[in-house]
């Protein structure tokens, strides 16, 4: 039985499963040896003959440091949700690295393995934050009634322009500023996938002869753009235009029907 206690690990042995954890994104539990040992420079049969053969004596030096060995959120997990906050509060220009590493509790290195830098993880904040998700979900059946997917399609935007963190809104106001900035870049990224999903969505009605054979990104355009607008502007109009609002839901509802008639062919039998 080895005689190795938590007492007897060095600290910097702590600190490399630590760093280990950091770099990849896992709790300290989940971080091999070979990945531990690489992190402080040994070879992992000299890191086991530190250990006694066993690594709960490492575990239990954690532990001893006041550290979590599982029950801490990944790196991943726990920049994306400060990221977002920090968009949310301040824009996009509040978003560096050295922000989000002080308020996730990790390093800048860690968020570079992680990220590969400033542009992924944005990407990783769009894409946990967008409505993306949504939109894919909602238009993965074609044959779903046209009207009530544009419906759900709508409500689905509010609920993500409405809910914290605000990412959606400040990234679109980036785009509005900054064309060629960050938003920008992130949302070409994006941008093949909405048109996979929504896009063919729009295509399959626009072939079974429901919508009208316009260009796609007119109609995507025609989809979101009024709606999105409308809600970003809504703030702004309240204490000019108080009482000649409609709600949010009965603003979707016109804003529906604006869009099919629109764009949809005016046939009772192809629209049935």
């Amino acid at each position: 039985m080895s005689d190795v206690t938590e007492r007897s690990i060095s600290p910097s042995l702590v600190r490399a499963a630590v760093d280990a954890a950091e770099q990849r994104g896992e709790a300290i539990a989940d971080v091999p040896l070979t990945a531990i040992a690489a992190a402080a420079g040994i070879s992992r049969s000299t890191l086991l003959r530190r250990l006694g053969g066993s690594r709960r004596a490492l575990d239990e030096a954690v532990r001893a440091a006041g550290l979590d060995l599982g029950g801490r959120e990944p790196v991943r997990e726990r920049a994306v949700v400060a990221g977002a906050q920090k968009i949310s509060e301040a824009g996009i220009a509040a978003l560096t690295l050295e922000s989000v590493a002080d308020a996730a509790g990790c390093s800048v290195h860690s968020l570079y393995v992680t990220f590969g830098g400033r542009d992924g993880l944005l990407a990783a904040i769009f894409e946990r934050y967008s409505p993306l998700h949504a939109f894919e979900e909602l238009t993965a059946d074609a044959s779903t009634d046209l009207r009530a997917t544009v419906r759900a399609i709508y409500r689905a935007l509010v609920a993500n322009l409405d809910r914290e963190p605000r990412v959606t809104p400040a990234l679109l106001a980036d785009v509005f500023s900054r064309p060629d900035g960050p938003a920008s870049r992130i949302f070409q990224r994006f941008f093949p996938r909405l048109l996979a999903s929504v896009g063919a969505w729009l295509s399959g009605h626009v072939h079974a002869g429901r919508i009208r054979p316009l260009p796609l990104t007119i109609l995507l355009q025609q989809l979101i753009g009024p709606l999105a607008i409308h809600l970003l502007i809504r703030p702004a109009w309240g204490s000019v235009l108080a009482g000649q609002l409609p709600d949010v839901a009965t603003a979707c509802e016109l804003f529906a029907d604006n869009f099919l008639r629109a764009v949809a062919v005016p046939n009772p039998e192809r629209e049935a």
